[in-house]
């Protein structure tokens, strides 16, 4: 009943995260079956099962606070579900050894480039509302599937920060734009274990607790992502993907980092991304102040608020 409940406390924090920032449910979730000794394929296949319900509930949450844009749902989640079924049927005997260090090191410049556009530019208007074309969601879609199944996670970490990098659609549609996605993802990825695995190794009390954690922060998150400002959305995502993979390749072969080093190394990424935090939230404080005063409710200065954006983020300010 311990375990059962610590998950379920994990699955609401993992959703929690995930939901308002467009990441981090299967690696949190996955991370914590892999330290109590469950082997990778039943893992991912555990978190997987939970995630059908989680981003069920996370997506209709979304919807409903007008964080969903469909056509990118559409053009990114069908190729992730046909990702994913293919991650799962070959994850038993597939090693990714070398090929997460090398995915983590991508991700991590990109968390680097998000980090600091959001933080010292804040979020451009200029190509917002620009279609996003299917040559770049579907490959984008095919490729976070396939991660997500054979990693227990990075369908959030993969596109996400690939979508918000383009510029041509609010960071809270992003988020849950993905969010709703991965419900389709999720799907073909339990489907796909479970042809491969049967019910071997999976622990459905586990997934029920996770996913009852789950299920409970899914719309709280959904609410949260649609108040806070999309400067500091985007800080906060960039972190998120600047640690969580600087932390994969610090245990990886590649470098093998510990104890002191790695310390080291995570007092000082964690003492940058607050700084970061704290400079988006001051900047945009000041400049919707700047804009209350110029008696304008349009975007000015800061490009990281639209006007809806910026209206809606005051009271969270």
């Amino acid at each position: 009943m311990r375990t059962l409940i610590l998950l379920a406390l994990a699955g609401l924090g993992a959703q929690l995260v995930d939901g308002s920032l467009g990441m981090a449910y299967g690696v949190t979730s996955t991370t914590l079956l892999l330290a109590v000794g469950t082997n990778p394929a039943a893992a991912s296949a555990t978190v997987h099962l939970a995630e059908i319900g989680t981003t069920l509930v996370s997506g209709a949450s979304h919807w409903r606070f007008g964080n969903v844009d469909w056509r990118v749902v559409a053009k990114v989640g069908i190729p992730g579900a046909v990702g994913a079924f293919a991650g799962a049927t070959v994850l038993s005997s597939l090693s990714t050894a070398v090929a997460e260090p090398a995915m983590s090191l991508i991700l991590l410049a990109l968390g680097v480039y998000l980090l600091g556009r959001f933080t010292f530019v804040g979020f451009s208007s200029r190509n917002l509302g620009k279609p996003l074309r299917n040559r770049f969601l579907s490959p984008l879609g095919l490729v976070a599937g396939f991660v997500d199944a054979t990693g227990g996670g990075g369908w959030g970490p993969v596109g996400t920060p690939a979508i918000l990098a383009s510029g041509r659609l609010e960071p809270r549609k992003v988020i849950g734009s993905i969010d709703t996605a991965e419900f389709l993802v999720t799907v073909a990825a339990s489907i796909g274990f479970l042809t491969g695995l049967g019910h071997q190794g999976i622990d459905l009390a586990w997934a029920g607790a996770l996913l009852v954690g789950g299920v409970i922060a899914a719309p709280i998150a959904a609410w949260l992502v649609r108040h806070v400002p999309p400067r500091v959305l985007g800080s906060a995502v960039g972190g998120i993907i600047v640690i969580t993979n600087t932390r994969t390749l610090l245990n990886s072969d590649w470098v093998g980092a510990g104890g002191a080093l790695a310390t080291a190394v995570y007092v000082v990424l964690y003492a940058a991304w607050a700084a970061a935090l704290t400079y988006s939230i001051r900047e945009h404080r000041r400049n919707l102040a700047r804009e209350r005063e110029e008696g304008r409710t349009g975007t000015s200065g800061d490009s990281a608020d639209t006007a809806e954006d910026a209206k809606e983020s005051a009271p969270s300010a």
